[in-house]
């Protein structure tokens, strides 16, 4: 049988999206090693909608 490992999915939400007023949204999935980071991630990532690059923070 395989390992069940620590590593999950999470999901990254535009946070300067949801002020703009803007239709839609921008949403990235990743993985985390949850034993290394327990806390919930930020990254910088594209937002195609608003055209640059924006800070994304893991959603539930």
């Amino acid at each position: 049988m395989a390992k069940k490992g620590n590593r999950v999915q999470v999901i990254m939400e535009c946070t300067e999206h949801k002020t703009s007023g803007l239709a839609g949204t921008s949403r990235y999935i990743t993985t985390k090693n949850k034993k290394n980071s327990p806390e919930r991630m930020e990254l910088k990532k594209f937002n195609p909608i608003l055209k640059k690059v924006t800070v994304h923070k893991e959603i539930k």
